[in-house]
């Protein structure tokens, strides 16, 4: 993980949200977006509803349904035979068809995870589930390596595997929730173990995502590092509305306003809220933002600075520091 939002296994809109994109539900799935239209003509799965722009928009629980199809149609089965079955249909079939080794990872996973012992050690704990194992594994790389490389060498490329373990069916959900328990566990009590500084030394920031974001290990992780540049961090968590960042801005007498975006939005969704979060808050509170989101990049903002990887925020934070 190498940006403000890891890759991790995607979160379900929050309810009221009116769903996923068929761009991100092609990304999330693999199934590719003629398929899905194939689909709702012949089998009346899936349905999604439609925005005020007439495109399609689809539900937490069809979006985990298609998943579960993917995988098995990979196990062999034809579309006819599991198409618009439920969630509890589908997983039976998934452990009749498609029986996964948790703890036999594929190639392509521990490639992106550089071949690391520690990694494929703790990838075998959350396989194995044994918590204990993983807990000691990371708070004692923690300590032997310090807070920051730890974040940066360690938990970003775990996060990514973990991500990839799952998405390829090695990892069921609750094993990446067990992960996303643990190292959250990990993280917060490093960062309250830090000795405080007597007068801040960076920016007061900020940290939550916007509605329909809920992945919330990144912001765990953006705040380590600011923590050890010697930020003062409020985190609101994730999914807070635009106009509530602004207040909260306001309430904290925040110096920085800090933002992630996954790869599911819109790159017109994420440049119109940014462009209105901008406009809300005051001159002299700064955005930043990161993540997968290709839009942060391609199209920069002004009076908005993107970061593409973690190895960024500490330039931000010298050049507030400059500033101020």
């Amino acid at each position: 993980m190498n940006s403000l939002t890891p890759p991790t296994v995607t979160a379900p809109p929050a309810p009221g949200n009116a769903g996923l994109p068929i761009a991100a539900v092609e990304r999330e799935t693999g199934l590719g977006k003629d398929t899905l239209r194939v689909w709702e003509r012949r089998y009346r799965f899936p349905t999604p509803s439609r925005d005020s722009s007439g495109d399609r928009l689809y539900s937490l629980e069809q979006v985990q349904q298609l998943k579960l199809i993917s995988r098995l149609l990979d196990s062999g089965l034809r579309p006819g035979k599991v198409v618009g079955l439920g969630q509890a249909a589908l997983q039976d079939l998934l452990t009749q068809h498609a029986p996964v080794s948790a703890v036999i990872l594929s190639k392509t996973i521990m490639d992106n995870a550089g071949a690391d012992p520690l990694i494929e050690a703790l990838l075998h704990a959350i396989g194995t589930h044994d918590p204990r194992a993983l807990r000691h594994g990371l708070s004692h790389a923690q300590l032997r390596m310090g807070l920051a490389p730890f974040v940066t060498d360690l938990v970003a490329p775990l996060t990514t595997a973990v991500g990839e373990a799952w998405a390829q069916g090695c990892f069921e959900v609750f094993e990446e929730h067990l992960y996303t328990e643990v190292i959250t566990g990990v993280l917060r009590h490093a960062i309250a173990s830090l000795t405080p500084q007597p007068v801040p030394q960076g920016p007061k920031v900020l940290l939550t995502t916007v509605p329909q974001e809920q992945h919330s290990l990144g912001l765990l992780m953006v705040e380590a590092l600011l923590a050890l540049e010697g930020c003062t961090c409020v985190s609101l968590g994730t999914q807070t509305p635009l106009t509530d960042i602004a207040q909260a801005a306001l309430a904290h007498r925040a110096d920085v306003v800090a933002l992630s975006f996954s790869n599911l939005h819109k790159a017109a969704v994420v440049q119109t809220s940014l462009r209105e979060l901008r406009a809300q808050l005051p001159a002299t509170t700064a955005l930043w933002v990161g993540g997968a989101c290709t839009a942060l990049h391609q199209w920069p903002l002004p009076g908005i600075s993107a970061v593409q990887h973690l190895s960024g925020l500490q330039p931000l934070v010298a050049q507030w520091r400059h500033a101020h």
